[in-house]
């Protein structure tokens, strides 16, 4: 079909129109990017995007995703006139409480948005995660008769997000891994929030991009017909890249005060309404508006988009009658699995067993989880060799095998997590990823992010404690792990031994409204087997539970978690008959636990209360109360070898028989 300019054109000032009535009702928002880039729009959701509105989650759609999501008001526009469930009046409650058109695009709050993009850069590094899902989806369902994944992850993206870290890092990463099906648009306008771009950037991003692998072309972000023969270019490239499209506009066009400056960002611009709606032709006494001939031509443009959906459906009804199999595995996407079915697929470990750590116990329960869920997907950032979750039955996803199931992310923390996200926005394939857990500061960001849209990403990170040792404070977490506890809707799980860890991997699995991180231990660690295995698995699932029952009236309770569980169990035997241990690998998990669960673990009337862990000891006061006593570490660690440095901080079994034998001296 010949591109529509006139009627696009029309759109395009009307679009803007929206933006600017929008965030002057409101007095707040973003009118650069959504006037600035108005015409790409047009062309992306008026004719070039392949989409489904009244199916916004087809498997086989063109993936948009804005990461300058400052700029919502692009998004809410064109998805509005291109037919998603957005009805002008939510429009006009941009940024309102209970509104679908908050500040910045959210996952599952709006029909149309791939990805939560608020801080800079993330949705970048989410495309490049959809991106590597599309790949992977191609390799595992296509077939030579039915090609049922060929869409394309498109990417809008401005000055802001390309100067962000994490942007670099999954660029990189894309580049390297030649994902053609990637198209990256640089709204390149010379300009950031507090003044002209060339105040803090002089690069040449075209020779940048071409360095590390990227397909670049350059347009004018008004050339409709320019900007879409360079976008078919981009979509039909097969030089094994990814593409970028550098399209050079101008901020808050539309708006003569102030475009093409800094004042143009925000909503400075907005205080200029009334004139620049009638500079764009718009009615003076109808705001919100859209002529009839343009939403006669985009319910045109959907028809013609539910034709081609429909006719993709027919094509995959026909490929799920010839491969009942992979139809079998692609309805298996998303579904939840069963921990206890996930538990019973994992041996239980020989009660001699000697393993370096509950990352060697983490690396054996990952291998019959991975061969269970054949949608697991995991990686390293740089660190399979420590982290030991490569899933040993599969190989490498790399250019030569988009099959493979373990993804070499590199040094580039930020950027895996991002990409991790990515591929759950996607929805296909399940993430898994891994690093050193004090580098969880690297990766926090997107972390958060994964919270805050419930997605179901897991983190193997390892090295958790103080036991790390000789590396010294640099690399030891004691802080990490209460950090995270903060982050609303993420689960953190750190088992003691290679049993609870088994309960872990299966309590990670099973969460699919969330992350879950798992923290595991470097230093060795024994086999709890005072504790029967099926208590240990099962009390994982429960958060916490009673590792060693009292025999006597109860009078003291320890409470413990992870590599520090042995040190409770220890001092328990000292403290006798009288004493109750209580294992609390994840205060989440347990905290949502019934009442009545949570008060047979911890009775209100036992107020002598000593909890111990190799970290910050501030979390702890809700378990122990004011009454309790905490052994932990409140400052940073040493550089020794991990025995001794538990000796001289005083996390040891001594210390928690001495806070225990201190009560009421």
């Amino acid at each position: 079909m010949t591109l529509q300019t006139e009627v696009l054109a029309k759109a395009s000032n009307q679009a803007r129109g929206l933006a600017i009535d929008a965030v002057h009702a409101c007095s707040s928002g973003h009118l650069g990017l959504p006037l600035g880039c108005a015409e790409i729009g047009a062309v992306l959701f008026g004719h070039a995007l392949s989409l489904n509105p009244d199916e916004p989650r087809w498997l086989n759609r063109d993936r948009f995703v804005l990461s300058a999501g400052h700029g919502s008001m692009f998004l809410y526009a064109w998805l509005h006139m291109a037919g998603f469930d957005i009805p002008m009046e939510q429009v006009a409650k941009f940024r309102s409480l209970h509104s679908i058109t908050p500040g910045h695009p959210e996952f599952r709050e709006t029909p149309g948005v791939e990805a939560t993009t608020g801080p800079l850069g993330q949705g970048v590094g989410n495309s490049v995660g959809m991106a590597v899902a599309g790949q992977m989806a191609a390799a595992r369902f296509n077939t030579p008769e039915h090609a049922i994944f060929d869409h394309h992850v498109v990417c809008l993206a401005g000055d802001g997000c390309m100067q962000e870290g994490v942007a670099m890092e999954a660029v990189e990463f894309a580049g390297h891994q030649k994902l053609e099906n990637l198209i990256l648009i640089y709204d390149s306008n010379d300009v950031t929030l507090d003044a002209m771009a060339a105040k803090t950037q002089s690069e040449n991003t075209a020779l940048r991009f071409k360095a590390i692998e990227w397909d670049v072309q350059t347009v004018d972000g008004y050339d409709m017909p320019g900007f879409l023969k360079a976008f078919n270019r981009a979509k039909k490239a097969k030089s094994g890249k990814p593409q970028l499209i550098i399209a050079r506009t101008i901020i808050a066009k539309g708006i003569p005060e102030v475009q093409g400056t800094q004042k143009g960002h925000g909503e400075g611009g907005a205080k200029f309404a009334d004139s620049a709606r009638a500079g764009l032709g718009l009615p003076a006494d109808q705001h919100f508006y859209v002529s009839g001939d343009v939403t006669a031509y985009f319910a045109d443009h959907k028809r013609r988009q539910v034709r081609a959906c429909n006719r993709w459906h027919r094509q995959f009804k026909a490929w799920r009658a010839a491969n009942p199999d992979r139809a079998a595995l692609l309805d298996s996407a998303g579904v939840k699995p069963s921990a206890a079915h996930l538990l019973s697929k994992i041996p239980l470990f020989a009660p001699d067993v000697k393993l370096g750590g509950t990352r060697m116990a983490g690396r054996d329960v990952l291998q019959p989880v991975a061969a269970e869920l054949p949608l697991l997907v995991g990686g390293s950032a740089d660190l399979y060799g420590s982290t030991l979750n490569y899933i040993a039955a599969d190989k490498d996803f790399d250019p030569t095998n988009r099959s493979g199931r373990n993804i070499r992310f590199g040094i580039r923390e930020h950027g895996m997590a991002a990409i991790a996200n990515g591929i759950a926005y996607d929805g296909l394939f399940r993430p898994s990823i891994a690093t050193f857990l004090v580098f969880a500061d690297y990766s926090r960001p997107p972390m958060r992010l994964a919270a805050l849209s419930k997605l179901p990403v897991i983190y193997i990170y390892t090295h958790d404690s103080i036991g790390v040792g000789e590396d010294g404070p640099t690399h030891e977490p004691v802080e990490t792990v209460s950090a995270l506890r903060l982050i609303p809707n993420m689960e953190v799980i750190r088992p003691a031994d290679p049993e609870e860890t088994a309960g872990a991997f299966a309590a990670a699995l099973e969460r699919t409204d969330g992350p879950t991180l798992i923290a595991l231990s470097r230093q060795a660690v024994p086999v709890l087997n005072e504790i029967p295995p099926h208590i240990r698995r099962a009390g994982v699932l429960k958060g916490a539970y009673v590792a060693v029952q009292e025999t006597a009236p109860l009078e003291t309770i320890l409470l413990a978690t992870g590599s520090e569980l042995a040190l409770a169990l220890a001092a328990a035997r000292e403290l006798g008959s009288a004493t109750r241990v209580v294992s609390i690998p994840s205060f989440e998990i347990f905290d949502r636990q019934p009442a009545e669960y949570r008060e047979s673990i911890l009775p209100a009337s036992c107020r002598k209360r000593i909890s111990i862990e190799a970290g910050v000891t501030a979390l702890w006061r809700k378990y122990v109360g004011l009454d309790g006593k905490t052994v932990g570490i409140d400052r940073f660690g040493l550089s020794a070898p991990a025995p001794a440095i538990y000796k001289e901080l005083g996390v040891t079994a001594e210390a928690l028989v001495a806070a225990a034998r201190s009560f009421g001296a």
